[in-house]
């Protein structure tokens, strides 16, 4: 049931004196209808309220599922999870705790401004334009044991309280318009209605896609993009004193008084946010230019890498300059599966890049098999390669979350290589486990750093994993996973250009947000690590004859070949910088702000999609 509603600053229904016209337009091809409305204020004096368009749904025994692209998924926050942020739960109102049966947002928080809900066997869509004529709009739900509704905003409310980045909330925040007598406003929504099917998402927000993606325009050209990238993490990541790719260099080299900056954070992971990944990229570029100084970089952190195995007989997590190897973020004494896998991947693919080069890397391949017996071993019966293991004794200390899928790509990765059956069918049995997140449209658990929170690179992990089951057990059933799943991970994908301030740097370079990607609900900004999937994507597309995939990891390398720095000064950074955070709404630090931090990963996840790129131009193309 349709539900327009003007309301008060305290949220309380109060239309006496507008009118109210309203028209439907036709369906487009994924079933989604435009709705116009037209309010008008008939009052003889000014006066503040806001409009809510809303659908009305019925209510179930089994509370209701969310999806707001790149925000809320389903419960949003699994109750064991050690980050805070916005969670629901039907009958409860804890603001302090982000625990709430109803919830609302800006919507540039969103990837798609658009919420879905699915309640007693039936789905309903609204999307929404980040702007309007009476000021930018919100999206919300409601979940109570009485009433099950989602609305659009205009303009928006943050309710019950509003989440920034940080574990103690922010007030609600609730914007209002000042009608003017006589004057008359022109608002618009998507709605659509649907089954019970959680995937039914896909192919409306294809659609959105379709009829909002802004184009972005890339500064470099791909092979520009790798020499500044490859350049820039020799420049400012690399430390040949201690054999690392320190993780971050701040823009700033002077702020200590020294060659270095006071931002620059002297650890390296060996996956994940530094390592392994990264230095097999600037190896495959210096084979590819035939530079000595990439090519001994990359060489040098591998081989450092490779050298140091936990007593577990895992990598370890991450090298500090001030307490050597270590566990990383994770709990005091475990190491995150997801990181080490990652490594354990990147090693394999580096070797196999090597052979065609000709050189031979005994130590690498005996750090390699030591990690696949590790995980190997420490596998449970139906699958689960655990998420948290002990450094010392290789004991799982949490099996929850889908954090270890890297390690799929990696085990198929190392069955190839060594012709060891083991590896192979821990990998199937691992896909069979971990297929059930895909199925539930709910995966999380890959970074270190929100614990169990849902995030982009879950979906990453997840379609790298089951694009891989397929090509190497040619099983039909792996590529439907891997669709979906590519569908999921698309969910965080910015479909449409956020509008930016003129005066803020993002504003004034004209940064265009469409085809980059939310990290997650807890770390609400613009990332480059979706680049990581793109080869998979561009898989998914030839095997299933859907271009979608495809032009989606080109619109990504497009989107992320802007704010590469050019040269010595550009955006404030230096030649070859890359940041990792572009602030897309109020998260951490003001909308349209950029972290003047480079990033070890950034420009190396860049690196690695232009590579691919430069090997299959035509894979990255985008229409004229």
């Amino acid at each position: 049931m349709l539900r327009i509603e003007l309301l008060d600053p305290g949220g309380r229904p109060e239309d006496d004196g507008f009118t109210i016209d309203r028209r439907v337009g036709t369906p487009d091809e994924a079933g989604s209808l435009e709705l116009s409305v037209e309010v008008r204020w008939t009052g003889g004096a000014s006066i503040e309220r806001g409009v809510r368009i809303g659908l009305e749904m019925d209510t179930a025994a089994e509370p209701p599922q969310w999806l707001i692209p790149g925000l809320f998924y389903g419960e949003n926050r699994p109750v064991e999870c050690r980050r805070r942020f916005p969670r629901y739960e039907r009958g409860a109102r804890d603001p302090d705790g982000m625990v709430c049966e109803t919830w609302s947002f800006r919507a540039d928080r969103a990837a798609t401004p658009a919420v879905f809900g699915w309640s007693a066997g039936r789905m309903a869509m609204i999307a929404v334009e980040e702007a309007s004529a009476i000021g930018p709009t919100g999206i919300g739900f409601e979940g109570s044991a009485n009433r099950t509704a989602i609305w659009a905003d205009f303009p928006y409310r943050e309710e019950p309280v509003a989440y920034r980045g940080y574990d103690q909330p922010h007030p609600a925040e609730v914007l209002t318009h000042t009608w003017r007598p006589g004057e008359v406003a022109s608002l618009t929504v998507r709605v659509a209605l649907g089954g019970s099917d959680r995937h039914a998402y896909a192919p409306l927000l294809r659609a959105l896609h379709a009829q909002r993606a802004r184009a972005p325009s890339p500064w470099v050209s791909v092979a520009e993009a790798a020499e500044l990238t490859a350049d820039g993490l020799v420049a400012w990541h690399y430390h040949p004193e201690h054999r690392a790719l320190y993780e971050t260099a701040s823009f700033e080299r002077e702020l200590d008084g020294t060659t270095g900056g006071a931002g620059d954070r002297p650890h390296m992971h060996v996956g994940w946010v530094s390592g392994v990944p990264w230095a097999a990229q600037l190896l495959a570029w210096g084979r590819r230019i035939g530079s000595p100084d990439h090519i001994d970089a990359g060489l040098d952190i591998l081989d450092n890498i490779a050298a140091n195995l936990s007593p577990s007989g895992t990598f370890w997590a991450e090298w500090t300059l001030d307490r050597g190897w270590g566990t990383g973020w994770s709990p005091p004494g475990t190491i995150h599966a997801n990181t080490v896998g990652q490594a354990t991947l990147f090693y394999l693919r580096a070797l196999a890049s090597e052979d065609d080069a000709g050189v031979e890397h005994e130590h690498w391949h005996d750090a390699v098999r030591s990690n696949l017996d590790a995980i190997c071993a420490r596998q449970r019966d139906d699958g689960n390669l655990g998420t948290y293991h002990d450094a010392e004794t290789g004991e799982v200390t949490e099996w929850d979350g889908a954090g270890a899928l890297s390690w799929v790509g990696a085990l198929l990765d190392g069955h190839a290589r060594f012709d060891d059956g083991r590896y192979r069918d821990a990998a199937v049995r691992a896909g069979s486990f971990y297929r059930r997140f895909v199925d539930d449209e709910l995966i999380y658990g890959a970074p270190e750093d929100v614990h169990l929170a849902p995030t982009s690179e879950d979906g990453y992990n997840a379609v790298i994993a089951f694009t891989a089951l397929h090509r190497v057990t040619g099983d039909p059933a792996w590529l439907d996973v891997a669709r979906r799943a590519a569908d999921w991970t698309l969910t965080w994908r910015y479909s449409y250009g956020v509008a930016f301030d003129e005066h803020t740097i993002l504003g004034r370079y004209g940064f265009a947000t469409t085809g980059t990607d939310q990290a997650s609900p807890a770390n609400q900004h613009l990332h480059h690590f979706g680049l990581i999937c793109g080869p998979e994507l561009v898989e998914l597309s030839r095997l299933t004859g859907d271009d979608h995939y495809r032009l989606r990891a080109a619109e990504t390398l497009a989107a992320w070949r802007q704010f590469v720095a050019r040269r010595d000064g550009d955006f404030n950074a230096m030649r070859g910088m890359v940041s990792e955070r572009f602030y897309q709404t109020d998260c951490f630090r003001a909308k349209g702000s950029l972290l003047p931090l480079s990033h070890a990963w950034t420009g190396g996840v860049l690196l690695f999609a232009c590579l691919a790129a430069l090997e299959d131009p035509d894979a990255y193309a985008l229409p004229d």
